[in-house]
């Protein structure tokens, strides 16, 4: 019997709620799917939904949700209306929301599927950050960093933000000058073992995967060459595609774009190689 559940609640970083998602198809193949959007996204941006019915026509089961402090509101879940949300939240507080999510999971499914991790851009860390997860058997990235470290500016810029409590990034889309707390970067500090991505992929038996465009500007492919290198796993360039694989916010199509349907059908591929299957 197919389960839908959609826009509930579960309780993230700081006891602060957000938006999940779930869907478990009529014929189910006894894998999850569990997705991580990346920075000033959100659940429904683009062509994500999407991309959950592209996976639930195969038979997996899929999950996406919002990160707790992604700048949403349950009330405005496509629109960066909390600004003072956005400008508390972390690397290490996503990583807590992903582990909210799983005990969301547990309650609501018995016994718990397997689990498969995609995660896009910063999700994508995010998600590697939990490569030593036992619940987790497999991981997708798209467009995935290699290292939070890297995402923070030089020495100078970090103990100006230090001084001033705050810094700004322009959102392109929505032209909104989005602040960014100094909390960002101390968490980070005080969680850096735990956040290492390099680390992670080096020291799992988890099998990886990494997807990327070979037109991104704002992820460089490298990251995911790097991802690669490290792990001993497997990447795979997809040509003629930037950050998005052809998505972008609104998509307004029935269809998903050409490169992100075969992100997905490379990403299929890899899970369905993975030996357990519904009884």
């Amino acid at each position: 019997m197919t389960k839908r559940i959609q826009n509930h609640l579960y309780t993230g970083a700081e006891g602060r709620s957000a938006l999940i998602d779930l869907e478990i198809p009529e014929i189910f193949n006894g894998k999850l799917i569990v997705f991580a959007h990346g920075f000033m996204g959100y659940k429904d941006w683009g062509a994500w939904n999407l991309v959950q019915a592209y996976f639930s026509n195969l038979g997996f089961g899929f999950c996406k949700f919002n990160f707790s402090h992604n700048g949403t509101t349950p009330d405005s879940p496509t629109e960066f209306v909390d600004l003072e949300a956005f400008s508390k939240d972390s690397y290490w507080k996503e990583h807590q929301d992903l582990h909210a999510v799983f005990n969301w999971l547990k309650k609501e499914l018995s016994p718990l599927p397997s689990i498969f991790l995609i995660g896009h851009s910063q999700g994508g860390g995010v998600v590697l950050t939990h490569a030593d997860n036992p619940i987790v058997e497999r991981i997708v990235t798209w467009a995935s960093v290699s290292d939070f470290d890297k995402r923070f500016p030089d020495l100078e810029e970090i103990t100006k933000w230090k001084a001033e409590g705050v810094m700004y990034r322009m959102n392109g889309r929505t032209k909104q000058n989005i602040p960014l707390s100094f909390v960002r970067y101390q968490e980070y500090k005080d969680h850096q073992d735990q956040l290492n991505i390099q680390e992670k992929v080096r020291n799992t038996s988890c099998k990886l995967l990494f997807i990327h465009g070979a037109e991104d500007t704002s992820v460089l492919p490298q990251e995911s060459k790097d991802l690669e290198l490290w792990s001993g796993q497997t990447c795979k360039i997809i040509p003629n595609t930037a950050h998005t694989f052809d998505s972008k916010e609104p998509w307004e199509s029935v269809s998903l774009p050409a490169k992100l349907e075969e992100a997905c059908a490379i990403t299929a591929s890899f899970f369905l190689l993975s030996k357990h299957y519904a009884q």
